[in-house]
């Protein structure tokens, strides 16, 4: 079994074959999707997705797109995490790459995050992209105050910023970015990588992996995610699965299973 640790069923993009979109998933071998919040605002929709299929869980939070529109508090994200189809926070972090909301905003919504993480012990899903040194930074920082588990989603950073993720815990996730023919820097950084600290994700409908890239993504091509790092880490399919499913287990306890 695989779990696409990553994903954004809610979106409009699967709309109209969201059945389908699921149950291609399940006879794919994805025994779990993770579906992330980006908006306080439509949680509701998205934990409709979770409650509706037994494979679904989601997260809560707000993606940092959106830090200047809407007011992330800890308070706000444990109320709204109070349910069992709920496992994690986020995504949340920076990206300075777009700047759609101001910095100051992205960081105070990236640390009511980490602060609800603490408190609750629900893990993080981090978002970061052009910002990987005041991520990092926050990230230590937050860190010595007491410790709370994350992943950094969609890693795409390099072999710096990954060994400081490790050193504090962390999971680095594998999109369909690392079967790009131009990501050769990134596979190996991969490589070096423990087993035991990798998920892999889809990231759908964004970023689909070779073969099917500048398609609509969805959660049954995160096998071909999957295969790709098996063989980069010189291991089975089955075994890769085994690992990350397992990982993905110790990172969101709160999923049952």
């Amino acid at each position: 079994m695989l779990v696409d640790s990553h994903c954004h069923l809610d979106f409009p993009d699967f709309a109209a074959e969201l059945d389908e979109v699921v149950a291609r998933a399940e006879r794919a071998g994805i025994g779990l999707m993770l579906s992330i919040g980006t908006h306080l605002s439509r949680h509701a929709a998205v934990l409709a997705v979770a409650e509706r299929f037994a494979s679904v869980y989601c997260t809560v939070g707000l993606h940092p797109h959106e830090a200047g529109n809407e007011e992330a508090t800890a308070e706000r994200l444990l109320a709204l995490a109070d349910h069992p189809k709920v496992v994690g926070l986020g995504e949340t972090g920076l990206d300075y790459y777009y700047d759609k909301s101001p910095r100051e905003a992205q960081r105070a919504a990236f640390r009511a995050h980490i602060a609800a993480a603490r408190q609750s012990g629900l893990p993080l899903v981090v978002h970061t992209r052009d910002a990987d040194e005041d991520t990092a930074a926050i990230l230590e920082e937050e860190s010595a105050l007491g410790p709370f588990g994350a992943v950094i989603h969609c890693f795409s950073g390099g072999p710096a910023l990954a060994e400081r993720m490790l050193k504090l815990g962390f999971y680095l996730s594998a999109s369909g970015i690392m079967t790009f023919k131009t990501a050769e820097a990134l596979r190996e950084t991969f490589a070096a990588v423990p087993l035991d600290r990798l998920l892999v994700e889809t990231d759908a409908p964004y970023l689909a992996p070779i073969p099917h890239r500048g398609k609509r993504n969805e959660p049954a091509y995160v096998a071909l995610t999957a295969a790709r790092l098996a063989e980069l880490k010189g291991v089975s399919p089955a075994a890769l699965a085994e690992a990350t499913t397992a990982n993905f287990h110790r990172l969101f306890p709160r999923v049952a299973g």
